[in-house]
């Protein structure tokens, strides 16, 4: 070979025959789940993040359970794919005293990290509820970037004091980034569902419209945004009222 030749590249990598590090292995393995959901239709969203907060637990230094905790825009607090019992009960401690540094990570910061929750003094009540609910005292927090009004949070949880290092950190900022992508598909996915199923019932509506007014469609979708406009009430809602009145009375 010359040495202005450059060696033969393979067309593509054969990722079954790589030697992988174990946290690159699972990264990787992470990574395919993601790509899955963007490439094909995933019924069981949830299944998909449990399965990805899994992998997130046996990747991470010190990690026992997992569990994505979401925020609505009316502070609505929400545990998706937990890995275990504690993280929901943690969550419902945060949804009592509206506090906690699952709910800071999500608003605030972008990582929080408690080393010692016996020792805690950010949240106060939600230290003395939460310690007597459970063995958990190490917890990391990761805001995930998400799209929309809802905010969500990758926590990790461990039961000894000062289970996770800077290595669990710098891989869980990682595996965030990747629990972000997820997230934001399936909230895509439902908002596309929601549209779709929004449509169809329009659609219903506007049809008996039609047929018990002897209207035509324009006629029947102008009469449901005047009712909608006068009463205050979303078109979708009217929609659903209109559909249902009829099938009451049928």
């Amino acid at each position: 070979m010359s040495s202005d030749e450059s060696p033969s590249q393979p067309d593509h990598f054969d990722h079954d025959n790589i030697t992988w590090q174990p946290d690159r292995r699972r990264i990787y393995e992470v990574a395919e789940l993601v790509d899955a959901m963007h490439r094909r239709s995933v019924d069981d969203f949830e299944a998909v993040m449990r399965e990805i907060n899994a992998t997130t637990v046996a990747s991470i230094p010190g990690a026992q359970y997992a569990c994505v905790t979401t925020v609505g825009h009316d502070r609505a607090v929400a545990s998706l794919a937990a890995t275990h019992q504690y993280p929901i009960m943690l969550d419902d401690v945060q949804r009592e005293v509206d506090e906690g540094p699952c709910l800071s990570a999500a608003w605030e910061h972008d990582t929080v990290v408690v080393a010692n929750l016996s020792a805690e003094t950010r949240w106060p009540r939600y230290r003395d509820a939460a310690l007597p609910s459970t063995p958990i005292r190490s917890i990391l927090s990761f805001r995930l970037s998400t799209e929309g009004t809802s905010e969500a949070a990758l926590n990790l949880y461990a039961e000894p004091a000062h289970a996770f290092n800077d290595e669990s950190i710098e891989l869980g900022l990682i595996f965030a980034a990747h629990a972000s992508v997820a997230w934001n598909t399936m909230r895509r996915t439902e908002q596309f569902r929601s549209a779709l199923a929004s449509r169809d019932l329009i659609g219903q509506a506007k049809g008996i419209l039609m047929e018990r007014f002897a209207i035509d469609a324009i006629a029947a979708f102008d009469l449901m945004r005047r009712l909608s406009q006068e009463s205050n009430v979303k078109l979708v809602d009217i929609a659903g009222k209109i559909v249902a009145d009829r099938r009451t009375n049928d």
